[in-house]
């Protein structure tokens, strides 16, 4: 169940963020602000689900999963495709949330 978690927590802080990034970069009414702070609470609400133990090595792990999410975002909202050095700092990322988060632990 943490994989599900963690792309629907960063779908919603990436949309959170881009509010106010349309906003302030791109001169978006301000009442773009509004659904950017609920899916801001969102986002929190949903990281808080992870099934780590801690908090942050939750939040280290979920690292991984939002750089990819952002990318995926890059792509599909903003229009452009990421390139071999996007995907491959990506992918390394994604492995290192996977040690972060799979490794096993002694008690």
């Amino acid at each position: 169940m943490t994989l599900p978690v963690y792309v629907a927590a960063a779908l919603a802080e990436i949309a959170g963020c881009f509010s106010v990034w349309a906003w302030w970069r791109q001169g978006a009414s301000a009442l773009w602000l509004l659904p950017g702070l609920g899916s801001l609470v969102l986002f929190a609400w949903l990281l808080s689900l992870s099934s780590a133990d801690v908090a942050g090595r939750a939040y280290a792990a979920y690292g991984g999963v939002y750089i990819v999410a952002s990318l995926a975002w890059l792509w599909a909202v903003e229009h452009r495709l990421p390139d071999r050095w996007d995907l491959l700092g990506a992918a390394l990322c994604l492995a290192g949330a996977g040690i972060i988060l799979l490794a096993p632990r002694g008690g």
